[in-house]
Order: C-alpha cells, then structure tokens, then sequence
C-alpha cells in the first residue's frame, strides 16, 4: 500500500512562485504587488493571490497594509541587521544542540551536503546551491527539539535566501567561498563536540554575511532604486 503523499496546495504553489520572484529581485524591495495583474500572469484566482501573500507575509517577505495592498518588504539596514542577529540566536542554541547529540549518520549527511554544494560551486549553479543551503540548515535542526524555534527558522530561511542573492549579486563567488569554509569549520566543530568553537564560528559567520549584505544593500539602494 503506498504511503499518503499529500499535494502541495495551490496557495503554497502561488506563495513559492512569488516567494522566488522577490528573492532573486524580480520584485523591487518596497514594491508593491498588484493582485489583479499577479492573478493574470498566474492564471489564478485573486483569492489565490490574497491566501498566498498572507503566507509571505508570515514568511517576512510581505506587508499587507489596509486600504493600500501588499508590498514587499523592504530590505533596509535595519531588517537585514534584525535578521542575522535572529539566526544567530537560535543556530547557535541549535548548533550547540547537536554537537552534543549528534550520531554517525547525521555527521554523514552534512558531510555530503558539503560535497554536493562544493560541486554546485565549481559548476557555478547558484539556486542549486541555495537549496542545498537550506537542506543544510535543515540537517542542522535534528536535535533543536524546540517547535518554536524550528517553526521560527522556517519562516525567517525566504528572507535569508533573499539576502544571500543580494551578497552574491555585489560580491559573486566570494560569498558561496565563505559559506563553504563556515560549512568545513562548522562539521570539524562538531565532530569534536567542541559547543564553544562551533557557537564562534556561527557568530563569525553570521556577522560576516550580515556585513556583506548591508554593503549590498546600501551599494543597490540609492534614491529610487531598491533591491
């Protein structure tokens, strides 16, 4: 008997295709986002369109303003500083989790996560890499026991993805270097379960990117012209 595979559902379908459009760029931070003319382009209905923007907007990609509509989200200085300081909180509390608990196969499976996006990087594929990132991050969380700060993390990954094309964008190959190097420190961390090595290599780490993505940022977003 084959097991239930549920469908993804039309409103997380509609929040995906939006979700990317705002993290590779092709809507404008601060933009707003027509429902009428976004139905059309998708051959869905507007109440497709609205179920999905509530969904971003738990996601921090959206703003849904009364009487005005839904634009998204702007990535000021101050968003981006919010952010990274949020993931290193709760990675650093999580990764700290599992370099107490980890066993052999979990070990195993960052390790060739690691290779898979080392490949990425050679072959210079972006969103392949991007989406092993999250499986990474994902790997990460086995033992974070915590519904509050899994369901967190969830919710703040689109806004990390999106801030990483924008530091990929201004300093290319730089950064999936960078984030390759936190990968092998991270994994050799944890296979000492050395909790304080691991917990300031994330906050290095963290720092750096979010440093990275306000130049970004603030290179991009002169007068009219927003990210």
């Amino acid at each position: 008997m084959k097991s239930f595979q549920p469908k993804v559902t039309l409103t997380e379908q509609v929040a995906r295709h939006i979700e990317n459009l705002i993290v590779f760029g092709q809507l404008s931070s601060g933009e707003r986002i027509y429902e009428a003319a976004m139905a059309k382009s998708m051959e869905v209905s507007h109440g497709s369109i609205r179920e999905g923007l509530l969904l971003l907007e738990k996601r921090h990609l959206v703003k849904n303003v009364p009487r005005k509509g839904a634009f998204v989200t702007e990535l000021d200085d101050y968003f981006v500083r919010s952010l990274y300081e949020t993931l290193k909180l709760y990675l650093t509390h999580t990764g700290q989790k599992l370099a107490r608990q980890w066993q052999p196969k979990d070990i195993e499976r960052l390790e060739q996560l690691y290779q898979q996006m080392e490949a990425h990087f050679h072959n210079n594929d972006l969103m392949a890499f991007l989406d092993l990132g999250i499986e990474y991050t994902q790997a990460s969380l086995a033992y974070a026991d915590n519904y509050f700060i899994v369901a967190a993390i969830e919710d703040l990954w689109p806004s990390a993805r999106r801030c990483a094309f924008a530091a990929f964008k201004s300093g290319g190959s730089r950064l999936l270097e960078d984030n390759l190097e936190h990968m092998r420190e991270s994994i050799s961390a944890l296979k000492d379960r050395d909790e304080e090595r691991l917990a300031a290599i994330l906050h290095q780490y963290a720092n750096q990117q979010c440093q990275q993505v306000r130049e970004a940022t603030a290179t991009t977003d002169g007068p009219g012209k927003k990210i």
